[in-house]
């Protein structure tokens, strides 16, 4: 990030990180701490390393890391991370191709080391140790709402029904009231997954099977705008590459580090911090030791949500037409 960003960052952070000097020695900055933090966080460096390029204790690394990194969530994640105008991410889904849409959900996982205490539960699909990120973005790959801890051996769609989300969103009461007609159906604002998710009459996910060109059609506006959150992931790991490599932190303190992360990927992101290409191409060499898990799709849904979803399909379909 520019040096502009990250003394605003410092301003942000000082109250929850000034520290007092002792007799034995003065406290770190909350400058060099906040630079610590982001270094590490930023690089798959070890701890020894990091130490030796801004001339302090390895352990004082690990500290300090932590302590920027809980510092982040406490006083950025619910001001950061929030949906914001409802109305901009709908009329940008919009202008994408899909109508009535506020977020695009899905699911990573982020490697760790095995943990004392269950860890067959963390061993995933792919047969490593890794804990879940679920997140829902925006139309311009910001995360709006975040869900980070569960184990790796848990399917997305039960961290999903296990979620604050999932109950606002049951409850009506995470986006505005805001229906639109489609058809003859009503259709309340949705969110788009892919098939580890239930359909819902407020989650739109595509078809599976064998498809025929109107649900091959559906299906194509419905990933088009549903890869915003794909790549969200490709640039919060291209950045933030220490959650490429395994977390050797304690399961209670690893979902601190993630959810910093996306705090830190959502200012990034806003402030208009360059993303280099390089970046992205670094991250996929040492994601490789850690492909993502698939999740087997659920079949279940709510006769609503089929209303929609054909309502929805005819519509894109009479659309292509009138183009």
């Amino acid at each position: 990030m520019r040096k502009g960003t990250f003394l605003e960052l410092c301003e942000l952070l000082s109250p929850a990180l000034k520290h007092k000097d002792t007799r034995m020695r003065a406290a770190l900055t909350v400058q060099k701490r906040v630079a610590i933090a982001l270094w590490k966080l930023a690089t798959p460096d070890s701890y020894r390393s990091v130490a030796n390029h801004f001339g302090v204790g390895k352990s004082t690394v690990g500290v300090v890391v932590l302590q920027v990194a809980k510092a982040i969530v406490k006083v950025l994640l619910s001001k950061v991370v929030t949906l914001g105008n409802a109305q901009v991410i709908i009329d940008g889904f919009a202008a994408m191709g899909f109508p009535n849409c506020g977020g695009a959900i899905d699911g990573t996982h982020i490697p760790i080391l095995g943990p004392g205490h269950q860890a067959s539960q963390y061993i995933n699909r792919k047969g490593y140790f890794s804990m879940v990120l679920q997140a829902l973005v925006d139309h311009r790959g910001r995360f709006t709402n975040i869900n980070v801890g569960w184990p790796g051996k848990v399917h997305d769609a039960r961290v999903f029904r296990n979620s604050g989300l999932f109950r606002r969103l049951q409850e009506g009461i995470y986006f505005p009231d805001h229906k639109i007609t489609v058809g003859d159906v009503e259709m309340p604002t949705v969110i788009l997954g892919d098939p580890a998710y239930p359909l819902m009459p407020w989650l739109m996910k595509p078809y599976t099977g064998a498809l025929d060109t109107e649900q091959e059609l559906f299906n194509y506006r419905l990933s088009k705008c549903r890869m915003v959150v794909e790549c969200a992931f490709g640039r919060l790991k291209g950045r933030w590459r220490s959650l490429l490599t395994r977390c050797d932190l304690s399961e209670t303190n690893i979902p601190i580090i993630i959810a910093a992360c996306c705090v830190l990927h959502n200012l990034c992101e806003s402030k208009g911090e360059t993303f280099m290409a390089g970046w992205e191409v670094e991250a996929n060499s040492l994601a490789a030791d850690y492909a993502q898990p698939d999740s087997r799709a659920i079949r279940r849904a709510q006769r609503d949500a089929l209303c929609i979803r054909e309502a929805l399909k005819a519509s894109f379909k009479t659309e292509q037409g009138t183009q």
